[in-house]
């Protein structure tokens, strides 16, 4: 059992403030929202390694988890990582500079545009993959393998109770 941390003072100092409060959620989602944060700082730092931002990595593993040959279209990339169009034009702007992805036009359809990594682009999204699960492994490793499934099975719930319509 690990020691109490922060978040147990605060549940603590809510409990004894507002004792008909029942600040218990305080204590999942507060350590949710902390280790969101120490993980996503981690990725940043480990994918500045190749010169790409987190957010350019989303789009670089998109399109390689897409299969050969890599191409989608801008939409389906901005769906898939729940972007604004502007927010994909600017990201895959910096990722064309860089060499990383090319536009061109979809031969299906003369309004449309495909984007494709390069193989520059290939190798950088597959290297900064391996680096980034290198780096959540490091992190998970501090669970039990029974724990670590576990907890992608309660959180496998969780999510989907979020994500469920509300009446």
């Amino acid at each position: 059992m690990t020691e109490r941390d922060d978040i147990d003072v605060i549940v603590e100092q809510w409990r004894r403030e507002r004792a008909g409060m029942r600040p218990e959620p305080m204590a999942v989602f507060g350590r949710i929202y902390r280790l969101a944060r120490l993980v996503g700082d981690e990725q940043e730092r480990v994918y500045a390694g190749w010169g790409i931002s987190r957010g350019e990595f989303d789009v670089l593993a998109a399109l390689r988890r897409a299969g050969a040959p890599y191409t989608l279209a801008p939409k389906a990339l901005a769906a898939s990582l729940m972007l604004t169009s502007g927010g994909m034009t600017g990201r895959l702007d910096r990722l064309e500079r860089a060499g990383l992805v090319r536009r061109a036009p979809d031969p299906a359809d003369r309004r449309g545009l495909q984007v494709t990594l390069t193989d520059t682009g290939r190798r950088v999204a597959e290297e900064a993959a391996d680096a980034g699960v290198a780096a959540q492994r490091r992190l998970l490793d501090a669970l039990p393998a029974r724990d670590q499934h576990r907890l992608a099975d309660l959180l496998r719930d969780l999510l989907a109770a979020a994500s469920a319509p509300r009446p």
